[in-house]
């Protein structure tokens, strides 16, 4: 007889995902898109937290919103806390400080990480919505080397106005034609980049075409947040009692 134990409200969704306030909409792909998730998640909406105040002004005057935020999801069940911009490394140890699960705030996070596997005189590159706004702070929240090279695609066509500025519609095939843009500036631009980070949470439906057109391994929130999951409930193996391994091991 197997024992079973509570404790919580909400079992089965245990990655929970603090949201920005936005209207902009939201593809396969996208972190808020649900569908995106080979697992459920738990959202919830930090009201005030637009992508303007987020990402062009300072996070940490919302920091107590998102700890609210954070502290509710942990209420409901989540096991583990991530967000919905890159920008929010920023708050990453005022809100891991604050609740009793890990937290993963950034896709940044990824980048110590990343160049630890690559060669020697490689490096991680990072593709971000705003290279005008992306500094050395978050570098530095995200662990990351403070000479990371990064590129925007603050220039483009449509990526970066129509979500800092929440445009009600998007042309998404503009923005994929941005983050091409934006990755073949960064490969042409240095030499010795090795593997990508996607910053921005909305850039995943891009991650496949930036691969096959650089042929660097391309990581995001989606890398990220399917990591941090697999800890959070690894899968399961049966032991198998007619593996032929375990007659292997024995003779030896």
């Amino acid at each position: 007889m197997s024992v079973e134990y509570g404790g919580k409200t909400v079992f089965g969704a245990n990655i929970g995902i603090m949201m920005l306030e936005t209207q902009f909409p939201r593809i396969h792909g996208d972190i808020a898109n649900a569908t995106t998730w080979p697992f459920p998640v738990q959202y919830r909406i930090v009201r005030g937290a637009t992508p303007n105040k987020v990402v062009r002004n300072d996070p940490l005057a919302l920091v107590d919103d998102f700890i609210a935020a954070a502290r509710d999801l942990v209420a409901s069940g989540c096991d583990g806390l991530t967000t919905n911009c890159g920008f929010l490394a920023l708050i990453q140890d005022k809100v891991s400080d604050s609740v009793p699960v890990p937290v993963a705030t950034s896709s940044l996070m990824q980048i110590p990480l990343v160049q630890q596997m690559l060669p020697r005189g490689k490096r991680v590159g990072v593709i971000t919505i705003s290279s005008t706004n992306l500094s050395e702070a978050h570098l530095k929240a995200a662990n990351a080397l403070l000479d990371t090279p990064i590129v925007g695609t603050d220039r483009g066509r449509a990526f970066t106005h129509g979500i800092l500025d929440d445009q009600p519609s998007i042309d998404f095939a503009a923005c994929r034609l941005d983050l091409l843009d934006a990755a073949r500036e960064l490969v042409t631009t240095y030499d010795d980049i090795g593997a990508i980070v996607l910053e921005c949470t909305n850039m995943t439906p891009y991650a496949n075409d930036i691969r096959k057109m650089t042929g660097l391994p391309v990581f995001s929130i989606y890398s990220f947040v399917r990591w941090f999951h697999q800890g959070l409930v690894p899968d399961r193996f049966e032991l198998r009692l007619d593996d032929p391994t375990l007659e292997l091991v024995g003779q030896r």
